[in-house]
C-alpha cells in the first residue's frame, strides 16, 4: 500500500517583538528577572530586582536592551564570560541578595506544599571555585575546535579559557582538555566532553551523536597520547574505554570506590561533605538502613561506619561498583546491594518493615512511587536528599499524609551561581 503523504503542520505563529520600559520586581526560580509588562510577567535574564530597564519582549520572554537605572542589588560579575556563557545565571547580583534568594527558593517550594519556613536551616554555601565535574560542549569548525559551554537556551558554544566555578585543578587543565578535544577524529563535528575530578586524577568521557568508539588504531593512539599529556587516568567514548592508565577512585566514608564512566558524583566535595554530615547524624542510631537511589555509595559507605546498609539503584554499573567496594575488609558493618528500578518497582511496605531508617536521593523528578510506599510504612526515620526543591516538597507532602513530620531541611548551595540548590530533610513517624 502506498504511504500517504503527511500534511506539514503550519509553523506556530510567534508573537510580535515589542519594546517596553519596566522595573524588575524579583528573580524567578530559573534565575531570570521578572518585570510586569501590560499586567503580565515577562522574564528577562541578566537583570536584578530594582533595575529599571528597556526590554525587547516576545510573549513572556524579555531581552535586556538597556539598563536605565541600575539596582542596588546589582554587582560586577566575577567571570568575563558571564552574559554570553549560559552556565551561570546569577553572577550579577550582590552576595547578600544571592544568599537570601537561594534560601528563599527552598522556602517557597516547601511553602507551596504547606510546610513552615522555620524548618529550613541556614544555607550551607560552598566556595565558588569548587565544581569537580563539568560537561563541556565541543564543536569542530573550519577554523578549529570551539570548546566551552552552551550559550543560554542555545546550541551556540561559547569558547572559554577558564571558568569561575571549576575546581582549581580542573581549571588549570582546560588548555590540555581543549587539545584532547582537538585530537578526536575529524568526523566528530558536535559532541560533549564530560570531565570528573576523582581523588587520583581526571576521568573523561566523550558523549554525543558524533562520538563513536569505532576508532582506528591511529585515532586511538592519538587520543591516548593526548590523554596522557592532559593527566587523564581514564578516557572513554560513550561508556566504552579507550585507555585507562589507572582506575579512577573516589572515597566515600574512607572506602575507595571505582565509579563507572559517567557515574554520579555530588557537584563539589564541600557539598558532599555537608550532605553526608546531615544524613549520617540523623540515622546513626539505626541498626539497618536502606539507601535508595544509592548510586555508587555516596551515603552508603559513610553510614556503614555505624549501621548495616542495603543499597538499591537502577543503574547496574553503579551497583556493580558499589558491590566491589563493599568487599573492602575495612568496612565496620555489612553492605549489600541490589539493582532495581525504584520508579517502576519501589520497595514495598512489607520490604521496608525490616529497616530502622531509609535514605533516598532520587534524580530531579523525585520519588513519587517510593514516597507513596514509604508513607504507608512504619520506618521510624527517613532522610530525603534532592537537587529539586519542588519534587522534594511534593514527596514530603506524600510522606506527611502518611503520618511523617518533616522537622528540618538543610539547603546546600553547591551549584554556585546557578538557579539550583541541593537539599536534605529528615522525617520522623508520628
Amino acid at each position: 500500500m502506498a504511504r500517504q503523504k503527511q500534511r506539514r503542520r503550519p509553523a506556530k505563529k510567534q508573537p510580535p517583538v515589542t519594546l517596553a520600559e519596566a522595573r524588575i520586581e524579583n528573580i524567578g526560580a530559573r534565575g531570570d528577572g521578572v518585570a510586569i509588562v501590560d499586567e503580565k510577567p515577562v522574564y528577562a535574564p541578566l537583570t536584578a530586582p530594582g533595575d529599571e530597564v528597556r526590554l525587547s519582549c516576545r510573549g513572556d520572554r524579555g531581552v535586556l536592551e538597556e539598563i536605565l537605572k541600575p539596582s542596588p542589588h546589582r554587582a560586577a560579575p566575577p567571570c568575563r564570560y558571564f552574559g554570553n556563557c549560559g552556565g551561570c545565571a546569577l553572577q550579577h547580583v550582590t552576595d547578600d541578595f544571592y544568599r537570601d534568594w537561594k534560601r528563599q527558593l527552598v522556602i517557597d517550594a516547601l511553602s507551596r506544599e504547606g510546610f513552615d519556613e522555620n524548618i529550613v536551616a541556614p544555607m550551607v554555601f560552598c566556595p565558588p571555585a569548587s565544581r569537580r565535574r563539568a560537561r563541556f560542549a565541543v564543536r569542530r569548525t573550519s577554523a578549529g575546535i570551539v570548546f566551552g559551554f552552551n550559550a543560554r537556551a542555545s546550541l551556540t558554544v561559547i569558547d572559554v579559557d577558564d571558568c569561575a566555578v571549576l575546581a582549581p585543578d580542573l581549571n588549570a587543565l582546560l588548555p590540555r582538555f581543549r587539545a584532547l578535544a582537538a585530537a578526536t577524529p575529524h568526523q566528530w563535528r558536535r559532541f560533549d566532553m564530560a570531565v570528573t575530578l576523582c581523588d587520583n586524577g581526571v576521568d573523561i568521557e566523550f558523549v554525543g551523536d558524533d562520538a563513536a568508539d569505532d576508532l582506528t588504531g591511529a585515532e586511538r593512539l592519538s587520543l591516548t597520547d593526548m590523554a596522557r599529556e592532559a593527566g587523564v587516568i581514564r578516557l572513554c567514548v560513550d561508556g566504552a574505554p579507550v585507555v585507562s592508565f589507572d582506575t579512577p577512585i573516589v572515597a566515600f566514608g574512607g572506602i575507595a570506590v571505582a565509579p563507572p564512566p559517567g557515574g554520579f558524583l555530588q557537584a563539589s566535595q564541600a557539598g558532599e561533605d555537608a550532605l553526608v554530615r546531615f544524613v549520617t547524624s540523623h540515622v546513626k542510631s539505626a541498626a539497618k538502613i536502606a539507601d535508595l537511589f544509592s548510586g555508587c555509595g555516596t551515603f552508603t559507605f559513610p553510614m556503614s561506619a555505624h549501621s548495616a546498609v542495603h543499597a538499591v539503584d537502577g543503574a547496574g554499573e553503579a551497583i556493580s561498583a558499589l558491590e566491589i567496594a563493599a568487599r573492602n575488609p575495612a568496612l565496620r558493618h555489612p553492605v549489600t546491594a541490589a539493582r532495581r528500578n525504584l520508579f517502576d518497582r519501589p520497595l514495598t511496605v512489607e520490604e521496608l518493615a525490616s529497616f530502622d531508617a531509609v535514605v533516598f536521593d532520587p534524580p530531579r523528578a523525585g520519588a513519587r512511587a517510593q514516597a507513596t510506599e514509604l508513607a504507608q510504612s512504619n520506618v521510624p526515620t527517613i532522610v530525603g536528599v534532592s537537587c529539586n526543591p519542588a519534587s522534594f516538597a511534593r514527596d514530603a507532602s506524600i510522606l506527611r499524609a502518611g503520618g511523617y513530620v518533616l522537622s528540618q531541611v538543610l539547603p546546600v548551595d553547591q551549584f554556585v551561581y546557578a538557579p539550583h540548590v541541593e537539599i536534605a530533610g529528615v522525617f520522623q513517624k508520628e
